[in-house]
């Protein structure tokens, strides 16, 4: 005695999925960045991030925990202390999103 062994498609009713909003346009791809602009991209990157790191480390500037980098560079210029332009402009003209620019270097560790 042998039983007829089915296809999965036997049991099941196959559907075919229409397309989203027709046909797609074709989009050009760009070109993906040289080896030498990610390079010199990443060197500015980790350069920047390692004044922020030691304006974090800064204790003359007082405590960063609980405060973005930019709330801690202002209450320090209110206070009279003197912290370097560099850092204000790393922080808004460069309007970075990214938490590793905004937040300090303490932001993982509780309160």
């Amino acid at each position: 005695m042998t039983t007829k062994r089915g296809l999965i498609t036997d049991s099941f009713k196959v559907v075919k999925k229409g397309r989203r909003g027709g046909k797609r346009q074709k989009q050009r791809a760009t070109p993906p960045p040289s080896p030498q602009q990610e390079s010199d991209s990443e060197a500015v990157r980790e350069d920047e991030l390692h004044k922020l790191r030691q304006f974090d480390l800064d204790w003359r500037f007082g405590p960063c925990t609980g405060i973005s980098r930019l709330q801690r560079w202002e209450r320090a210029k209110l206070h009279g202390l003197d912290p370097p332009e560099e850092i204000r402009e790393l922080l808004l003209l460069q309007t970075h999103t990214d938490p590793e620019y905004t937040l300090s270097l303490w932001r993982e560790y509780p309160l």
